[in-house]
């Protein structure tokens, strides 16, 4: 029997991954929260470890005896993601977990102008360098995310964005979940696999799919980003993520995320949603 640990597991990813790992069979999962949660919140074969990704004593208390580690990204200021990720990486190693697989993004380059894709670059590089064997699934924007930006965009008829010609290969959420379980249960690949929607398109393309398939129209507007982020600013929106979507955008601008493989496919047998189709069940 395997035993699997993911991290993140009381959010919306890490707790999609938990799901299907714990639909196997052949397969033990550990659900390692930050914090201690009711106990409807996993299935009843699910063991629960609450181990914060600043605790290095609890992380080693929850990797004993896990063969492999599903590590889905902390969050917050970057410095800290990162001091998050070392300590996991540290107490994998230290406990002698068998493999890892890694979230990570398309854009991991510590060349790029967006601040977790230098995160991300540096963690494969932590883990690379850690002996520990691992896997990457380089996920693109999740549409789930990007929405936010789509559903206001419904109700003003504008998707008013520092993005330029800049293309995106949106992929669901469940899709990059999909992905991180199937490595999970493979032998580790010691390489990224890039998880990507079916099509790449520009923010223009992507207000006339939404337009499509929410029946309401939408328009994209290129502004600069001083415009984006005074209106952000403005708006309340904590500086620090101000700071992150600002710098993602930034790297759409350069074409960072103008990607699409069939990664997901070779993983798990299935194609990656369409962003039309995801939208039509989200709306």
């Amino acid at each position: 029997m395997m035993r699997i640990a993911v991290t993140g597991a009381a959010g919306s990813l890490g707790g999609r991954v938990v799901q299907l790992l714990g639909d196997r069979a052949d397969v033990d999962v550990v659900a390692m929260t930050r914090r201690k949660l009711p106990a409807e919140a996993f299935p009843p074969q699910v063991e629960v470890a609450v181990a914060n990704y600043a605790d290095p004593p609890a992380l080693r208390a929850a990797l004993k005896g896990v063969d492999t580690l599903v590590l889905v990204s902390s969050d917050g200021p970057d410095a800290q993601v990162l001091l998050h990720h070392r300590n996991v990486v540290a107490a994998a190693t230290a406990e002698g977990v068998g493999h890892v697989a890694a979230l990570s993004s398309v854009d991991a380059d510590v060349a790029s102008p967006f601040c977790y894709a230098v995160v991300n670059r540096l963690t494969e590089d932590l883990l690379l360098s850690s002996g520990v064997p691992c896997s990457f699934a380089r996920a693109s924007l999740y549409v789930e995310f990007f929405q936010a930006w789509l559903i206001e965009a419904r109700t003003t008829g504008l998707l008013r964005l520092p993005a330029a010609d800049g293309r995106i290969s949106l992929v669901a959420r469940d899709d990059v979940a999909r992905s991180l379980a199937a490595l999970a249960v493979g032998e580790p690949t010691g390489r990224h696999h890039d998880i990507t929607g079916p099509e790449s398109v520009d923010l223009a393309g992507i207000a006339s799919i939404t337009t499509e398939a929410w029946g309401t129209p939408v328009a994209y507007v290129d502004i600069p980003d001083a415009v984006y982020c005074a209106e952000t600013a403005a708006s309340g929106l904590d500086p620090w993520w101000l700071y992150a979507f600002s710098s993602m955008f930034a790297s759409v601008r350069e074409q960072r995320w103008d990607r699409v493989r069939d990664d997901y496919a070779q993983l798990t047998g299935h194609s990656p949603v369409a962003l039309r189709d995801a939208l039509s069940a989200h709306g």
